[in-house]
């Protein structure tokens, strides 16, 4: 039996890694992935029946959406207030018909987007005078009736039901001058208000304050607009002198703090949307009353997004290089069909340990201080450190400084002016001078603070990292295994680690809730769901087994052959470790290959050129020389690589493998060949057989031509995903990665496209691209086009239907995504053929969620599987789904440790009329087709190929542009340039080189 565990090509970031924070930088213009540059009038598309359909255009927007509710001027009375109309798509909608400028295009263009604008429903601008809340631009599909496939089961979800009171919540706008970036030091600001003026001037009212503009109380306040002044402490850095000193008393800052009614909040538009005699979801209702739900936590836990982290709320743990991790929890309160739910899950995140900085720079970077320090290692020292507050104590005072910088010269060798009299004084002098300190380490640079004109120099041996401040750097890999294995829980484990969350919370007698008569349960919600049944899969009839019906999510190939055998005539070997035996590498080949015909391919016994081992030194040069000596023998479709046994050279391999030389490559870790593990071999053999063409196995359904809204017609499956730079490369552009099938009626063979676009946009660039050339005229080309011709080229038939699964878009960017990214789809298939419109269904999917899903019984082994988790097929689309929109929860695998999360599939789209039941099992079964395993995988398989894609391509730039970014030394330092990304060779893009 195959597992995703043992993958060998897989040097590659795991699916579900935690979101990395949005940096600042911005690139210029869009990289290209493929030269795409083709006359519009290229492919002959035969007239078809259109399904009538169109789409907007609008111009793609990369700001942030604005606040839910605006504020009204100070002199507005009390009352019903209605914001004005809140535009969150990326076109500007006005007119009853909600029409949506778009730039010039042609007539046919604007005629197909006034067609799809009645498709897509657009909300009229009447609707912002019925309610407060109209801040969605789209409708999505209502929900088609529920589905009733599969066998009937229970389950608990993390999700606790919440009670509110029709009671009037109003919303006062905040301001706070001097302005102030810290949500922390904000909400001490205004609690030093509450505490001074709750009993007198704010008329005993409780307000809820979430930290940055806004803030509730559950009845009026005694005035419309009102200042007050706030003295707060000053702990931090005092940022006007060149040293510390000892007589400084601590400072007060003086705050202006202008609270000014906005609007008042009817819960009653809630609840008729929680029973869907009302549309229009009313997100700053929700928004509020999350507000109030959070009010305490973050009064008492460090606060990161909707997470709240501290050593109270269970052990710290140790990460190594100087982090640690600190046990949180994440609160969220959601629509759902059973009326407002509190979604809590528990979390663990990286923070800065509280240790001495010469202590963090010999943990983090393996440095010794007694030793001289070369400029290489000041620089990581300086990235290390830059934004981290470290405290000294050498004073009267204990004192805090935000790190700017490190400086260049040496402590020995400091100078500064001292502000009495201006004469020059030397670091090391001034310590030993004013407070008696012999500084050790004076060959070591300071840390710098303040500002470039009045800096204040740290001695690193005086300075202690002060405690719980995140650490937003990339995890090592150390780092992350040591975060998964300490926070990996069962299921039984983790539902109770969430049960004593709420039993600590407790909500009954928290203060905020019990103002706003807020009820919430503290017992899980037990709610119905389904076990749906794994696909019977189809393998060859030469085999001894031509069919089988997974158990548990897993299967395997004893007695099987893949359903279409690759061949491979052309090989060869290359050994790039210099730790295993030296038969070895002819032991491997030799055995793949006859793993590989076992499997049903055909495989020639002997490479085209004798096997090659190189030192790991000279990768670049051994992978040309070797690839001309097999062009010179006749060709080269397969390179097996042994990889080196230092990591770090997997992306140079892959990069210049598939970008320069056009080589399909499988590359091996050395420990394993060590092993030379049969079920490794397995695991090989199923990749070769996808990377030269052929297909391991099909859904029998498919070729018994009976998948509901694919058989019948022409259908294509797209999957689209845009991984984003990792925190710190500010300047490294975001990589989208779209692949679609090219085997209809079997949709299991898939071809990929990669593009390089701005940094940390989310919308994909190059869907559909039209320009105007001086000689052509209007030229059309993109992704899309690109993939309906390859879909054209191999099944003879143009697409007759759409399906495409997109990954990665978080619900606040549903309008963006949909609108732009439909309407490149309708333009890309008008420009291939007038009147072309093939219907589409647009569904989204979303790993990065809180939901958990528990067995009600963890004792019942009929229900759970070997891992203690739900059994793989559950489906959930009622209870904790939206009460109106077409979504549910699907986990489609087994789990193998800690505590499966399903994932969360929301139709935004769909011209092809799905039963719930249709898509669910049309989902559950594509993800028993994924090539690289003998396992369902825990999402749609086109969305997996798509972000394995996109990590690929990662790869081809990441040397560049991570330098780069990393250089920058500050937020987009150098964001203003364009990064190309380098083109697959056709021979690699046609077949699925990203597994």
């Amino acid at each position: 039996m195959s597992r995703r565990g043992n993958q060998s090509d897989s040097n590659r970031p795991p699916h579900s890694t935690a979101p990395s924070p949005a940096a600042g930088g911005r690139g210029r213009g869009r990289g290209r992935g493929r030269g795409r540059g083709e006359h519009s009038a290229q492919t002959a598309y035969s007239a078809s029946p259109a399904h009538t359909s169109s789409a907007v255009s609008p111009a793609p927007s990369t700001a942030a959406p604005p606040r839910a509710v605006a504020a009204v001027p100070a002199s507005a009375a009390p009352g019903p207030s209605l914001p004005p109309t809140v535009q969150v798509s990326p076109a500007p909608v006005s007119g009853s018909a909600a029409a949506v400028a778009t730039s010039a295009q042609s007539l046919a263009a604007e005629s197909l987007s006034s067609t799809l604008e009645k498709q897509l429903t657009l909300a009229s601008s009447a609707s912002s005078s019925s309610a407060p809340s109209s801040s969605k631009a789209v409708r999505f599909p209502d929900r088609p009736g529920i589905g009733r496939a599969g066998k009937k089961i229970q389950v608990r979800a993390n999700h606790f039901p919440v009670q509110v009171p029709q009671i009037d919540i109003y919303h006062y706008d905040v301001t706070i001058t001097p302005e102030i970036t810290s949500k922390k030091i904000s909400r001490d600001v205004i609690g030093l208000l509450v505490q001074a003026h709750r009993q007198s001037i704010l008329a005993n009212r409780l307000p809820a304050y979430d930290g940055r503009k806004s803030l509730f109380t559950s009845g009026p306040l005694p005035f419309e607009s009102k200042d007050f002044k706030v003295k707060l402490g000053d702990e931090d850095e005092p940022g006007s002198s060149a040293t510390p000193t000892s007589a400084r008393k601590k400072r007060e800052r003086e705050f202006r703090v202008s609270i000014r009614f906005a609007t008042k909040t009817d819960l009653h538009h809630l609840i008729q949307f929680l029973g869907r005699s009302q549309l229009d979801c009313p997100q700053e209702t929700i928004q509020a009353l999350d507000v109030v739900l959070r009010a305490t936590p973050s009064e008492k836990f460090d606060v990161v997004g909707r997470s709240f982290f501290s050593p109270a709320l269970g052990p710290k743990g140790p990460l190594g290089s100087g982090t640690e991790f600190w046990r949180g929890y994440y609160q969220s309160l959601r629509p759902t069909q059973m009326g407002l739910s509190l979604n809590i899950d528990v979390s663990a995140r990286a923070f800065y340990e509280a240790i001495p900085v010469l202590d963090f720079i010999l943990k983090h970077f393996r440095l010794d201080p007694q030793g001289p320090l070369h400029d290489q290692d000041r620089v990581k020292i300086k990235r290390a450190l830059r934004g981290v507050k470290v405290q000294v104590n050498h004073g009267q005072n204990i004192r805090r400084y935000k790190v700017s910088a490190v400086t260049k010269e040496p402590l020995r060798g400091l100078m500064f002016t001292l502000d009495d009299n201006g004469t020059k004084s030397s670091v090391v002098q001034y310590f030993q001078e004013k407070y008696n300190i012999s500084l050790q380490y004076t060959q070591l640079p300071a840390l710098q603070a303040g500002s470039d004109t009045k800096p204040i120099f740290l001695p690193m041996e005086l300075c202690t990292i002060v405690a719980g401040q995140r650490y937003t750097k990339k995890l090592n890999e150390g780092q992350v295994t040591a975060l998964l294995k300490a926070t990996c829980q069962r299921p039984h484990d983790r539902e109770n680690s969430i049960r004593q969350v709420v039993k600590q919370s407790n909500f009954s007698t928290d203060q905020f809730a019990r103002d706003f008569q807020i009820r919430v349960r503290e017992e899980p919600i037990l709610l119905d769901a389904r076990v749906l049944p794994p696909p019977m899969l189809k393998y060859h009839g030469s085999g001894g087994e031509s069919q089988v019906q997974p158990r548990m999510g897993q299967w395997n190939m004893i007695n099987k052959k893949v359903i279409i055998g690759g061949t491979v005539e052309y090989w060869t070997c290359l050994n790039l470790s210099g730790r295993i035996f030296r038969d070895l590498p002819f032991q491997l080949c030799q055995n793949l290959v006859e793993m590989c015909n076992s499997k049903g391919m055909r495989f020639k016994g002997t490479p085209v050129v004798p096997i090659t081992t190189a030192p790991s030194g000279q990768i670049e040069n051994a992978l040309k020389n070797l690839h001309k000596r097999c062009m010179e023998a006749g060709g080269l479709q397969l390179l097996i690589i042994i990889l080196p046994d230092v990591k770090g050279s997997y992306g140079k391999i892959k990069r210049i493998c598939e970008t320069e030389l056009g080589i399909v490559s499988q590359c091996c870790q050395p420990n394993q060949v060590t092993k030379m593990n049969k079920q490794y071999l397995e695991n090989l053999s199923l990749k070769i057989n996808v990377k030269v063409g052929g297909t391991n196995t099909i859904l029998n359904d498919a070729f018994a031509n009976r998948i509901p809204h694919v058989s019948d017609t022409p259908t294509i499956i797209f999957g689209a995903d845009v991984t984003h730079p990792q925190p710190g490369e500010d300047s490294s552009p975001s990589i989208a990665a779209v692949v679609a099938s090219m085997d209809w009626p079997y949709v299991t063979r898939y071809k990929g496209v990669v593009s390089a676009q701005k940094h940390r946009e989310e919308i994909i660039q190059d869907l559909f691209i039209e320009r105007e050339d001086p000689v052509k005229g209007v030229v059309h080309s993109g992704i899309i086009r690109d993939l309906f011709r390859a879909f054209r080229n191999s099944t003879n038939r143009k697409p007759e239907r759409i399906i495409f699964y997109r990954d990665g878009v978080s619900e606040g960017q549903f309008n963006q995504v949909l609108l732009y990214e439909m309407d490149a789809i309708r333009r890309a298939c008008s420009s291939l053929q007038a009147d072309y419109l093939p219907p589409v269904t647009f569904v989204v999917v979303q790993k990065r969620h809180h939901t958990r899903l528990f067995p009600a019984d963890h004792r019942a082994r009929d229900s759970t599987d070997r891992s203690g988790n739900i059994m793989p097929g559950t489906v959930v689309d009622t209870t904790i789904c939206h009460p109106r929109e077409f979504d549910f929860y699907l986990n489609s695998h087994a789990g193998i440790q800690g505590t499966s999360r399903p994932t969360h599939y929301h139709v935004l789209f769909d011209e092809n009329k799905f039963t719930a039941d249709e898509l669910q099992i049309l989902t559950n079964n594509l993800c028993y087709t994924y090539a690289r395993c003998t396992r369902s995988v825990s999402i749609v398989p086109p969305a997996y190929y798509a972000h394995l894609a996109a990590f690929r391509a990662r790869y081809y730039i990441e040397g560049d542009a991570s330098e780069s970014g990393s250089a920058s030394g500050g937020r987009g330092g150098f964001a203003n340039f364009e990064v190309k990304l380098p083109s697959v060779k056709s021979n690699v893009s046609d077949v699925m080189f990203f597994c």
